[in-house]
């Protein structure tokens, strides 16, 4: 297909994002970056992390997007006393049929906000795992599809706050972007008390459905990735592995372990979703620069070397940004 033919066809089909956008807007000011990020993933069928203190209105984000889209959305608070079932279902018994049957858990919805995720121990954390990589969840000896699209929206507050259990590796990687969520600026803080400190509803009108969502996913997979973009993007994820290649010895001794193949698909894929939100039909380095940050900060692992000298995964992140040549 020619760019130019997938330019046009990308201008059409992401029409309906502006009303998207106009819509939430009416509810949540400024988070402008947490919105995109979210529309981002929505587009590339991932996942999203977000991270940030109380009250900075990442559950009310969450709920308006799936409020603005028409699907069904469930939210899961993550408690220290959670099992696994309560997330995924379980079998219950019928006595007047003699048998089980199943009841399905909250994890069946389009848009799944697993709020305060860090508050559980890791066997509940992980039973969202086959769910988010399989769409699917077993329940007993029978497994069954979760709706389309399917996307989990997890918040969580950052680790240093008490009671809470951090995510193992394994589960981190499964979440597409990682998000953090800061605090509002002053025009923006009057904003949100002239809006939010009346009872009035606010109302959310728009027209977008689930099927638009799977028809604009279609499109973003035809997407032009020039091989130039694809080289480096596999630099970048190198640089994570082995920064001294890179000219960033200093680098080495910070990290434990860099990104997996699977920073490369996923950055591949939200390049391509936020070069669509731009009404483009192709990826630029500016994409990659754009959600680069959100896709791999989660995905380098720190050494104790890090921790004790205060350096981040998004100072490494930056410095491997900086370093390595743009096409």
């Amino acid at each position: 297909m020619e760019i130019s033919a997938i330019n046009q066809q990308v201008q059409q089909e992401s029409i309906f994002l502006q009303d998207l956008k106009r819509e939430i807007s009416k509810v949540i000011v400024g988070q402008e970056a947490l919105l995109e990020k979210m529309l981002v993933a929505l587009l590339a069928d991932g996942h999203v992390l977000i991270e940030g203190v109380p009250g900075l209105a990442k559950t009310l984000a969450v709920k308006t997007l799936a409020q603005a889209i028409h699907a069904q959305f469930n939210r899961i608070q993550f408690t220290p006393d959670l099992l696994p079932a309560d997330i995924t279902g379980t079998l219950i018994f019928s006595p007047k049929e003699g048998s089980f049957f199943p009841k399905r858990g909250p994890v069946f919805a389009n848009f799944v906000l697993a709020d305060e995720i860090n508050r559980s121990p890791a066997k509940v954390q992980s039973a969202l795992l086959e769910a988010m990589q399989e769409r699917q969840v077993t329940i007993g000896d029978e497994t069954y599809p979760l709706p389309a699209p399917f996307m989990v929206l997890a918040t969580q507050n950052p680790v240093e706050q008490e009671g809470t259990y951090p995510l193992p590796e394994a589960q981190v990687d499964r979440f597409m972007l990682k998000v953090m969520v800061t605090y509002p600026s002053k025009e923006e803080e009057k904003q949100i008390l002239e809006r939010m400190a009346s009872h009035q509803k606010i109302e959310i009108n728009t027209s977008v459905t689930p099927e638009m969502i799977l028809k604009a996913r279609s499109v973003v997979d035809n997407i032009y990735v020039d091989e130039k973009i694809k080289n480096y993007i596999v630099n970048l994820v190198f640089a994570t592995r082995d920064p001294k290649a890179f000219g960033l010895e200093k680098l080495a001794s910070f990290i434990a372990y860099g990104a997996s193949p699977r920073a490369t698909i996923f950055l591949t894929q939200a390049a391509k979703a936020y070069a669509f939100l731009n009404g483009r039909g192709y990826v630029t380095p500016e994409d990659i620069k754009a959600i680069g940050l959100d896709v791999l900060r989660h995905r380098v692992l720190l050494s104790y070397e890090a921790e004790a000298e205060n350096v981040s995964a998004d100072n490494i992140v930056t410095q491997i940004f900086d370093a390595v040549d743009v096409p």
